[in-house]
Formats: C-alpha cells, structure tokens, sequence
C-alpha cells in the first residue's frame, strides 16, 4: 500500500489541479498538489529504510496491462534498492520544488497549470523508476519527455519558450528512437520484456549473434548500444546534449526538478537498472565511458564562459552527467547512482539558489549585471556557497567532505582503476574536475562579491525571498552537507555488496571496487587539487585582478567565441539537419502539394468553374430567350437528321 501512494500520490495532485484548478482556486491547487508530495516523500524515506537496508526485492501487482500473444506485461512496481534511492530522490526534491514554487510563482496567473504539470512529471519520472518491465518503463519514459516539454513551453507567449520546448522534444525523439529498438530487440531476442525473465537468460546469451541492419552483430552489444541511444537523449550527453541548456527557458524550479531529480537521470539509472545486459556487453560498456568522458569535458569547458546564472549551472549538470555515465561505462555503478544521489541534493540547491537570486534581481539572469549581492540576500549567498562547495567536491582526503567530495572522487578514482587507453577517462574528469571548480567559483564571485554591476534601482530593491523559497534551501543545504558523509559507506564504501544485493548485478568479470583500493595515492589527491587550483584562478581573475578575464578574452578571442558559442553545435546541427528539413519540406509543400495535388484538384475544380460560370450566363430568365434557344435546337436536329439520311426533306 505504501509503495502504491508513492506512485498515484503526485497522480492525484495532478489530475485535481489539472482538472479543478479554476474551480478550487490558486492557493488550494498549490497546498494539494505540495501537501500530496510531501506524503509521498516521507513514505519514500520509509520504503529506503525499510527496503534499502533489508536488501529485498518487492513486487506488487496492481493490474493486468497488456497481452497480446507472445506479449504478456502487468502494471506492477517493483521495489528494491535502487529503486528506493530513486523516490528518495524524486520525492524529496520535487517536493522541495513544490513548495519553492509557491513562492516564486506567486504572480503568474496559471498556477493550477503549473502545479498540475509539476505533479505529472513526478508521477511520471516514479513510473519509470518503479517500472517491473520495459513497456511500463517506456511509459515513464515517455511521459517525462512530454512532461518537459509542458513545463519548457509553459510561458508558451514567448517564442523563445516554444522553440526550446520543441527542441527538447525532437532531439529527445532521436534518442527514444533507438531506446524503442532496444526493447523490441530484447523482445525479439528474450520473448518478454519482463525485467526478470530477461535478466535470467542474459548470460546465456552473451557472445550470440544475430541480424541487425543487414550484418551479423553481437546480440547484447547492439542491444545495449541501442538503450543507450536512449539515455544519451534522456540526459543530454555528447551529440544529443543540444536541448538541456535551452530548457532554461522554463520557470526556474523546472530547471530544478529537471536537472536535479527527474528527466536527465533517466538515463543514469536506465543503464544501472539494466547492467545485467550492459556486464555481458563490454564494447557497449566502453562506448558508455568514452561517451560520458567527452560529455564531462565539453560541457565543462562551455560553463567556463556562460553568462547566464542558470545555464552556467546547465552546464555543469551536463558535465556531472557525464561523471556518471564514465562510473556505470567502467562497472562502478554503485558510484554513479551514489553521485546521482548526492547531486540531486546540491543541484536542486543551486538552481533554487540562483531562482532566488534573480527573484532578487527582478528577473536580471546575467551576471555582468550582477556582483555584490551578499549583503543584500546573505541567506541565499549562504545556501549557493554550500552548493559549490558541494559541486566542487570540497573536502580534505580521508578525513571530511560536502557530498559532491565523496561521490565525485569516487567516480574519478574508478576511471583510474579501469586503466581506460592512455587513462583518457582519468584526465578527462581531473580536467574537467578544474573547470568545474573555476566556473562555480566564478559564478559565486561575479554575483555576490565585488562592486555591483547592476542599476541602482534594482540593486536597492534586491530583498532576501519568502520562507517558502528559502526553507527548500536549508533543507537541500541539509542534504548537500551530509549525503556524502552518511552513505558513502553504504554506497560504494564497505558495505557497498550488501547494500545494493541484487539490485545492482555485477558480472563475475567485475573487480573495479577492489581495483579502485589499489590506486597510487597521489590519485585520491588529484581532484583535491584540481578543485584547489580552479578555485585560485578564480579569485585570481574575478577578485585580485578583475581585468584579466576580458584581457584573456581578446587575447584568446577564437578559443573564446568557440566556447562561448558552445563548440557550434547549433550552427552545426542547423546546417546538417535543420535547414535541409526545412527544405525538403518546402518542396513537398510548394512543389507536391502546391504544385502535384493542388493543381490537379484545384485546377480542375476552377476549369469546371469556369466552363459552368459561362453556361450560367446563358440563364436570363427570360421566356422567349428559351423558346428561340429550343427553336434553334429544333432546327438543329432536323438539320442533322436530313443530312444523315442523304438529303433534305421531300
């Protein structure tokens, strides 16, 4: 029964300010949909306790779904570690999120819309994660694409809303492509797409082979390939990553839930969920690595130069992503949800924390127009403080460090482990480890410290925000402090084995958690270091010398423009596929509809028209324009017939 209210609690809330909202009014909306949620987060905290540390595996059934020959799935939830972990993470933070909303909206005129929307996207992101097969996964899959797109588009009057809604949903399109040939792969290959009866017969069929496009390929590579395909859309990773910095264009506690809890950790928790396909599929596991190395780096290097608060934070979601597709890629899943984990809490604290800031501002985002603000919201400054010390993994080797400390190392010291081709995986994450503490950094010195940049009237007017808004932050600040500390030892650390049982399932192949004790101690100080030094050249650029970044800029001009243009990859993409769509879509509209189907019916209908409007001329209504026109027929007739029969009439 708890499980069930987890799940159809945010459902409820959804479906009375969806369908009710105008009747029941702003404020009833708010308190139903939050109240539902923070029922459902505590029974949440219950099921962890109750099934996280009771290794069990718990199913319940609530109805008979689908069946069609071969076909036979039910509606069923299925509870076990790692699904625990995943509704303490989507109902404590969207919860949080709810209440923060009463405050930041409280003068938009759709609330309920909001609310309902809001609600929709955590049932949906609990469906997939209580998932018992692939179609109801699907489902949740689903259902946070559309969900997000709701909530980008929400202020749909602006055009810049309506193109990032719309881009998050078509490049989404691409990666559930092949997400949905995955599963009908496994379908084909297994017969089911029950979770259990796939995951029994995987070994057996690792090293098979089978047809695909035309070549003879190895089942579970292709297979997991193509599931992956799914989450490099999901959690917006390298070539697929486009959309993520856009959907700021949304209300920023939809940044928020989307970032820290819902949509972008789809795909993490995807591929944890199904590593007994992904064990006996190492190249699979290998392309899964490179990927999110790459994802990590290049994202981190764009945050370097954003400007905007929410899409420098964008930014570093996309690059943390990546950390946690390099941990599950190198076998160390436990270290990838852990981080997945820890960055819900410090995530969601930053981007509320920013949320707060520009409610401070009145809607300013940039943080040229930024700078001082300390003084003026110090509660705020505060909260985002602890958030980047989290982020950036502040903390001192062996002894204490905020959550991002515990779980970020982790993942690079696994990436060492893995002895990946010239350690590319290791490099790549320190590097971009170094960037991730220069640009949180940045962010924290050009918007609250310095001289201010903003006008004097917006500066004078920027106030602390309401109770509602600022206890979400105390709470994840909560969160931020102490989720690396207390479960470190549960999720990667000694008692990682009994922790996750049989949620998580290595292959016999997989050694990487004892690998990652053998490591060179130098390693474990790497990304302390990394952390350090980005923290220095902060400092250095936006407070001992605040002249240097734009010295730097024109020095470096091409670098920069490419950074700041995030590699071209719009410009790219727009060149590849957008405008030739555009145009094979203008010649099917002017030349095949227009010019083929148009001219043809068209055409004709106007020929008939005009032959018809001309007869109708002939309609005078006059008598004796009818009789000469049947005397003339007359003589018409007896002309033909007389000349038919071989002369005139005698």
């Amino acid at each position: 029964m708890i499980y069930t209210a987890i799940v159809l609690l945010p459902l409820a809330g959804a479906l009375i300010a969806g369908l009710f909202g105008r009747i029941i009014g702003d404020r009833p909306s708010e308190i139903i949909t939050t109240l539902f949620l923070g029922i459902a987060a505590l029974l949440s905290w219950i099921a962890f306790v109750d099934v996280g540390f009771a290794h069990t595996t718990q199913k319940i059934q609530l109805l008979r779904w689908v069946t069609s020959g071969e076909l036979d799935t039910a509606w069923s939830i299925r509870v076990d570690t790692l699904t625990a972990v995943m509704l303490v993470v989507v109902t404590t933070v969207s919860s949080l999120v709810h209440l923060y909303s009463i405050g930041y909206m409280h003068e938009d005129d759709s609330r309920p819309r909001f609310f309902a929307y809001l609600s929709l996207f955590t049932f949906a992101m609990l469906a997939l994660v209580t998932s018992d097969n692939l179609l109801q996964m699907f489902f949740g899959w689903e259902g946070v694409g559309l969900a997000s797109y709701l909530l980008i588009g929400f202020w749909y009057k602006k055009p810049e809303a309506n193109a990032a809604a719309i881009k998050a949903f078509v490049v989404n399109r691409v990666g559930d492509f092949g997400f949905a040939l995955g599963i009908f792969g496994l379908f084909y290959v297994f017969k089911s797409i029950n979770l259990d009866t796939i995951f029994a017969a995987t070994e057996a069929t690792a090293g098979q082979t089978f047809m695909f496009a035309g070549y003879e390929v190895d089942i579970l590579t292709t297979l997991a390939l193509l599931l992956f395909m799914g989450a490099m859309g999901k959690s917006a990773q390298f070539l697929l990553h486009t959309w993520l910095p856009d959907a700021m264009e949304g209300p920023t506690p939809v940044s928020a839930l989307i970032h820290a809890a819902t949509m972008v950790t789809a795909g993490v928790f995807m591929v944890a969920r199904l590593s007994p396909i992904f064990e006996y599929a190492p190249e699979a596991l290998k392309f899964v690595t490179l990927i999110g190395s790459i994802t990590a780096f290049f994202a981190a290097t764009v945050g370097l130069v954003q400007n905007d608060i929410k899409r420098v934070i964008a930014y570093s979601t996309c690059s943390q992503l990546g950390y946690m597709f390099v941990a599950c890629g190198v076998g160390a899943y436990g270290a990838g949800i852990f981080h997945l984990f820890t960055h819900a809490f410090f995530k969601a604290l930053l981007f509320l924390g920013a949320g707060s800031v520009i409610h401070a501002m009145h809607h300013e985002q940039d943080m040229r127009a930024m700078g001082g603000l300390k003084a003026k919201i110090p509660l705020t400054w505060g909260a985002m403080l602890i958030g980047t010390l989290a982020l950036t993994g502040v903390g001192i080797p062996h002894l204490f460090g905020f959550a991002g400390f515990h779980s970020k190392d982790a993942i690079i010291e696994a990436a060492y482990a893995a002895h990946t081709p010239s350690n590319y995986a290791f490099w790549l994450l320190v590097i971009a480890a170094f960037m991730t503490s220069f640009y949180s950094w940045r962010l924290m010195f050009m918007t609250f410290h310095g001289t201010t940049r903003a006008d004097h009237h917006t500066y004078d007017h920027a106030h602390e925000s309401p109770n509602t808004m600022l206890i979400p932050l105390a709470v994840l600040s909560l969160g931020a402090v102490l989720a690396g500390v207390v479960f470190a030892s549960y999720f990667i650390g000694h008692e990682e084995s009994a922790f996750w049982g049989a949620a998580i399932r290595k292959g016999e192949h997989n050694h990487i958690l004892h690998a990652m004790h053998d490591i060179p101690s130098w390693v474990g100080f790497a990304p302390f270091l990394a952390m350090l030094s980005g923290f220095a050249l902060a400092y250095l650029y936006y407070i001992a010398v605040p002249s240097l970044p734009a010295a730097t800029a024109k020095a470096f001009r091409p670098v920069y423009l490419f950074l700041l243009n995030k590699w071209y990859f719009d410009e790219l993409y727009n060149l590849i596929f957008v405008k030739p769509a555009f145009a094979l879509g203008r010649l099917f509209w002017k030349g095949g509809d227009g010019a083929i189907i148009d001219g043809a019916i068209d055409g004709t209908a106007a020929s008939v028209g005009r032959v018809t409007s001309r007869i109708v001329k002939l309609q005078t209504g006059y008598v004796y324009h009818y009789a000469f026109a049947m005397l003339i027929g007359l003589a018409l007739l007896l002309s033909y017939f007389t000349y038919v029969n071989g002369g005139f009439v005698r």
